[in-house]
């Protein structure tokens, strides 16, 4: 456990790359690493809470785009598709997994046969449920270490940050941390 007063290895780098070429920009180093370091810890630690609930990545994404749909938790496959900012073909394979464990059904849209509606059944919407609640309560916890007012201006500033470099790269994809 790394305690406030210990060296902070970030900004050791920084130091480092300062004094070994002046003028060099060093800013950004207290920034990205420690954004590369928390997206590894925090994506390893919703691996571990995942599958401890049985539940991979991409089938509690489609599970939570149903859920959040709304009542009657039907979507298209290229609603789908577009909520989840995946190709079709990657939906049309995570439907298929659920399908096949029984967490989803399709069916063909009425006068429109390339449309296939997906819908959560009753067990995928309890394991959307309660996976949901275990990885929002254990993230949670996670950022408790910094006060409500703090959590709130670091999700502004993230925000901003995140458009801004969007932006920059001309790609306004979000996918899972390692995709």
């Amino acid at each position: 456990m790394a305690s406030a007063d210990a060296p902070y290895p970030v900004q050791e780098i920084a130091d480092a790359w300062e004094r070994e070429r002046p003028g060099m920009p060093v800013s950004s180093i207290g920034i990205v690493t420690p954004l590369w370091q928390l997206a590894k810890l925090l994506g390893d630690d919703r691996r571990r809470v995942l599958a401890r609930a049985g539940v991979d990545t991409a089938t509690l994404d489609l599970l939570s785009v149903l859920r959040r749909a709304g009542t009657p938790y039907t979507l298209s496959t290229r609603e789908l598709a577009a909520r989840s900012m995946v190709t079709a073909g990657a939906i049309s394979q995570r439907v298929a997994r659920a399908e096949r464990e029984g967490l989803v059904v399709r069916r063909p849209g009425e006068g429109r046969p390339r449309t296939v509606w997906v819908e959560l059944t009753p067990a995928g919407h309890t394991l959307v449920e309660e996976t949901v609640d275990r990885v929002l309560h254990r993230e949670t916890e996670l950022v408790s270490g910094l006060k409500p007012d703090q959590q709130e201006q670091l999700a502004g500033l993230l925000k901003l940050l995140l458009q801004d470099v969007q932006t920059r790269l001309g790609d306004d994809r979000i996918t899972q941390v390692g995709e």
